[in-house]
């Protein structure tokens, strides 16, 4: 059986009443494109409720594959098990609120096709713009926490946690393979290894447009976050 051409996973925590939205809109996005395609939704702990959300927007596809880690693993943990299960040549993640438009996956594909072995969203990309604002606390802890990475981690990239990534699938599967961080710093990590297996990285600007609702309790998840940091650079140096 011929591989989709795309894998798109989609994490969700705490999404009840936005994940079907969300499903739905992606969907019917994605079948007016002229390519196979697979989506696969990792619901991460919280109510059941949401699983059968996702079912019940998906339909009749059988592309559409729901899996539901019974207790909250995080997301690092979930994108690891939606692209180690998914088949298709090019692998991707969008987060569940679509503060990232769906329709970035076609620039995306088109630098993957170019020679990208990966393509990241970015909100500080040249070309890029934000919609709304985050909150005041969220905009500063994000600031510092990119200082951070870039000083310890990943010089020259400024923009490591925007929520929509691609991936070569040999790239993806090398990457995910050997990635242990399981919650919110595992793109710093995922990004730390394709530098080092020698991976071309390009950054894509995006409009980002910022909703309420947000499953990141900014101050505790930023101090994880940092500590993840020094944990990759002492794991991977």
């Amino acid at each position: 059986m011929t591989p989709p051409r795309l894998s798109l996973v989609i994490p969700a925590y705490n999404e009840v009443g936005r994940i079907g939205g969300t499903v739905g809109k992606v969907c019917a996005y994605l079948d007016g494109q002229p390519y196979t395609w697979e989506l696969l939704v990792i619901i991460d702990g919280g109510s059941p409720l949401a699983a059968d959300e996702a079912r019940a927007a998906a339909g009749e596809r059988t592309n559409v594959i729901v899996i539901v880690n019974h207790v909250n693993r995080g997301k690092g943990y979930s994108v690891r098990r939606g692209f180690l299960a998914a088949k298709g040549a090019r692998l991707a993640f969008i987060d569940a609120d679509l503060s990232l438009p769906v329709t970035g996956i076609e620039p995306m594909l088109a630098r993957l096709d170019a020679g990208a072995d990966v393509v990241i969203a970015s909100r500080t990309a040249p070309g890029a713009r934000e919609i709304g604002a985050p909150p005041a606390l969220r905009n500063v802890m994000s600031r510092i926490f990119n200082l951070l990475v870039q000083a310890l981690a990943l010089p020259g990239i400024t923009d490591t946690q925007c929520g929509f990534k691609g991936f070569r699938a040999e790239a993806a599967r090398r990457i995910f393979a050997a990635q242990q961080s399981d919650r919110f710093g595992f793109d710093v990590e995922a990004l730390v290894l394709a530098r080092k297996f020698g991976y071309r990285i390009e950054e894509l600007p995006v409009v980002c447009t910022y909703h309420e609702g947000s499953s990141v309790n900014r101050i505790g998840d930023v101090v994880s976050m940092i500590g993840d940091i020094f944990s990759i650079r002492r794991r991977h140096r």
